[in-house]
Order: C-alpha cells, then sequence, then structure tokens
C-alpha cells in the first residue's frame, strides 16, 4: 500500500466564480495531485457534476444521503490528506465556522483531521462585512488556512477586494501547508517494474523473484512530485496508480520494444526491472513431456540498460543490480562502468532478501563510487532519494 500524500478533496461552494476551479483542478493535477470534487447544491447552480467529473476523472459526491452503507463522509474525510474550498462563499464560511454539519462538504470537513484550506471569493461589502471578518479570523484561530481574496473586477462593473485568486496562489497555499513539492512538474519520467518471464512452452518459463514493488514505489512517486510517468510493468500484480499510464508487458523483448518507443520523449530513464539475462531459443508450441525435457538451449537477451546507455545522450539513466556474495559491490561498480548509468542502486538479495518486501537495503552508486548505503527504509522512500539525484543531475548545464 502507498503512502498517502497527494489526495485533495476540492469543494465548491456556490459563487459564479465556481467556474474558476475548473482551472483549479487542471493546476492541481500538473502538481500530482488526485481531485474528488464535493460541490455544494448552491454551486451546481452555477456547474454541473459533468463538468467536474470530466475534469478530475472521478464520480462527483454531492449527496449526503447516497451510498449510506459505505458512510461517504467518513470515507471521503478519512481519504483527504487536505481539503480545499474554493470558492468559499460568505454563507459557507459562517457554517463552518459554527461548526454545521448540515450537507455532504460540511460533514466531511467536521469528520476530517486533514489541513483545510478556505478561498473566500465574494463581493467586497460581503468580504468587509464584521460579520464575515469574524468567521473568518475564528476558522483562522482553530487552525484553518484562508487564502485572501485578490482585489479587481468582480460580477457585473464592481471592481474591489474579494475576487478569486489565481489558480498558482492556491496550490502555493495548499504545498506550504501540506510541506509538499512539484519539483518535477513537466519532466517525463520512464520506469520499468517486475520481472519478465520468458517462455519455454505453454506451460513454463524462466522468470525471477521480482514483484514490481520497486518500480511502482518509483513511479508513485515521481507522480506525487508532478511528473508525467509511464511505466512498464512486467509480471507484476502491484495495483494501478491512478494518473500514471501503465503498459503491462511478459518478456524482455516486449519489455524492450516498449522502452524503445517511449524513451526518446523521456528525461530521466529509472530501470528497476529484473530483465531476464536469456531467453529459450526454441519455443515449444506445445506442453513438453517430463521425458523430453532434458535440456534448454539459450540465447542472450537484449541487454536493454546497456542500450540506453549507449544512446542516452542528456537523459539521466539510473540503473539496478541484485547482486549475491561478499564480492556483490564490486560486481555493481563494473556494472555502472559497463552500462554507461548515472546512478545504480544496489542491494544484496542473497536469500530471497528485498524480493516482496515493503523495506529494502542497499547502495546508491555515483560516478563510480558509492555516495549513501541505506537499511530497511520504505521503497518509496529510496524512490525519492533516487529521484533527488536523478533531478540534480538533469538540472546540471551540459558541459
Amino acid at each position: 500500500m502507498f503512502p498517502r500524500g497527494r489526495e485533495v478533496i476540492l469543494g465548491v461552494g456556490g459563487g459564479i466564480s465556481a467556474y474558476k476551479s475548473a482551472d483549479l483542478i487542471r493546476r492541481l493535477q500538473d502538481h500530482g495531485f488526485l481531485v474528488t470534487v464535493i460541490p455544494t447544491r448552491s454551486a451546481q447552480n452555477f456547474i454541473g457534476n459533468a463538468t467536474w467529473a470530466a475534469l478530475s476523472g472521478r464520480p462527483v459526491h454531492d449527496d449526503l444521503w447516497s451510498e449510506v452503507h459505505s458512510v461517504p463522509h467518513i470515507e471521503l474525510a478519512k481519504k483527504a490528506d487536505a481539503i480545499v474550498i474554493a470558492p468559499t462563499t460568505a454563507d459557507l464560511l459562517a457554517r463552518l465556522a459554527a461548526g454545521r454539519a448540515d450537507d455532504l462538504l460540511t460533514n466531511v470537513v467536521i469528520a476530517s483531521t486533514a489541513p483545510i484550506i478556505l478561498v473566500p471569493a465574494m463581493h467586497t461589502e460581503m468580504w468587509l462585512n464584521p460579520a464575515t471578518q469574524a468567521n473568518v479570523e475564528l476558522l483562522r484561530s482553530r487552525g484553518v488556512v484562508v487564502v485572501a481574496p485578490d482585489e479587481g473586477r468582480m460580477t457585473g462593473s464592481d471592481t474591489g477586494v474579494g475576487r478569486y485568486p489565481d489558480s498558482a496562489k492556491i496550490i502555493d497555499a495548499l504545498n506550504l501547508t501540506l510541506d509538499s513539492k512539484a519539483d518535477l512538474m513537466g519532466i517525463k519520467v520512464l520506469v520499468t517494474a517486475g520481472g519478465t518471464q520468458e517462455p519455454i512452452d505453454p506451460v513454463r518459463f524462466i522468470g525471477n523473484h521480482s514483484s514490481g514493488k520497486q518500480g511502482y514505489a518509483v513511479a508513485y512517486a515521481a507522480a506525487m512530485r508532478g511528473a508525467i510517468v509511464t511505466l512498464i510493468a512486467a509480471n507484476s500484480v502491484e495495483p494501478s496508480i491512478e494518473g500514471v499510464e501503465t503498459i503491462h508487458v511478459k518478456t524482455a523483448d516486449e519489455m524492450h520494444a516498449e522502452v524503445m518507443k517511449a524513451f526518446p520523449s523521456t528525461n530521466i530513464v529509472i530501470m528497476s526491472a529484473a530483465v531476464a539475462d536469456a531467453k529459450v531459443l526454441q519455443v515449444s508450441g506445445e506442453k513438453l513431456e517430463k521425458a523430453s525435457y532434458s535440456e534448454i538451449s539459450l540465447e542472450p537477451t537484449v541487454d536493454i540498460l546497456k542500450a540506453l546507455g549507449q544512446m542516452k545522450a542528456n537523459k539521466i539513466l539510473v540503473g539496478f543490480a541484485a547482486q549475491t556474495g561478499s564480492d556483490g559491490l564490486a560486481k555493481a561498480q563494473d556494472k555502472y562502468s559497463a552500462k554507461n548509468v548515472d546512478l545504480l542502486y544496489v542491494n544484496d538479495v542473497s536469500g530471497g532478501a528485498i524480493f516482496g518486501k515493503e523495506m529494502t537495503t542497499g547502495s546508491i552508486i555515483d560516478d563510480g563510487v558509492v555516495i549513501e548505503s541505506v537499511s530497511d527504509i520504505s521503497k518509496v522512500t529510496l524512490a525519492h532519494k533516487l529521484l533527488d539525484l536523478a533531478f540534480h543531475k538533469l538540472s546540471l548545464p551540459n558541459d
């Protein structure tokens, strides 16, 4: 199970500026957030649910009494890492300040322990009304973040303070509140995961113990940070990651073909898949009987990592090495040079260690030497470490 970190509920109040939240959804998605929209009944007078569903790619929740068996307000509240309400009308501010829970959105707010960011938008007179200002101060005293409205053109010919702020200002407040970042926004990241299977006959294959957990962790971490992620997964049963394009393959040849398609438009490539070194020379079309199953002739598969190292140009290439024995680190350092990678993560898999586990232990090699050794850290934590290093290298000026 991947950790939470980018699940946002977008509450939409019943103001004319509700249409601006359509842009906010897109910008949140650019920053790696996954958005669930909860409009108030009043908001639906301005924007219909079809718009919110199409933009978010998720069902819209608007009814406290729908699917009661699942207790939707509790389920949504537990899932959210933050709640953003934009626009927040004067009426909604008052209801929140009073602790009301008379519709789905306010029930979710009351039930949630996640940070709450309110984006008031209303006419100047309403914003400056002493009751509204008192409600804002009360909410802030409870730890609620209230993003001050902008000044400018309002509905009709009116101008003044109370205008819905730019999406960037709202997202800055959200990122600051969550202490999160979207430093990979717009960066294209290609990740491979899992273990390839090379068929012997319709029943048997040559395979390995890789579960794909590390590759999926890398894809998840990159998407969290705003990257455009393509994941090529071999024979993994890990759950799909929303917002990540996942391509499923079985064999080394299939993985090679898909990697080569995606590689030209990629900025960072992280090859965490365990790709078979050899495949069966002649695959039987029928199940081999035990009596005739005496030997298998093999031929090498394409060395995908080495091929990418020869053509990487200004791309950052990260490799993985699963080693055993006391000389495993030395072999990994040789692999670093032979494959022409920018970073290499090596772990000792003696006795089946690491495979299928949530945690990992190993060393990161850069410029041929170990720059950091990690012990019993989550695979997502390792993913962020590798992404930090890869992004730093990508940001360096070309020689």
